[in-house]
């Protein structure tokens, strides 16, 4: 049988496996909230886009990039791009709006 100290040993060397590996974990989920945050904030001030559907887009980014090796490096450019359609998607449809306006007015 396994002594009251032999269990505590075993535990703190849970403990500190565990931290050694939640570190950069920490930090890889950090730096995809950083670019998460710029991508949005640029779309947000300088393409006028939706924010729920950037946000939706950028969501959809990172769960994607999650199933890579490589999420870190995946991220930012997949988000980059979904936002990218996100605005051109709207630019269209405002687009669109402004172009029937005046019919539905003269009719």
């Amino acid at each position: 049988m396994k002594t009251t100290e032999q269990i505590h040993k075993q535990t703190r060397a849970s403990r500190k496996f565990v931290n050694v590996c939640l570190a950069p974990c920490r930090k890889l989920i950090a730096q995809i909230e950083k670019a998460k945050n710029a991508i949005l904030a640029e779309f947000r001030t300088t393409r006028g886009a939706s924010e729920h559907l950037l946000r939706l887009a950028v969501n959809e980014a990172e769960a994607l990039a999650w199933q890579t090796a490589y999420p870190h490096l995946v991220f930012p450019t997949l988000a980059t791009e979904k936002a990218q359609a996100v605005a051109a998607w709207d630019a269209r449809q405002q687009s669109i709006h402004r172009t029937r306006s005046p019919l539905r007015l003269a009719a």
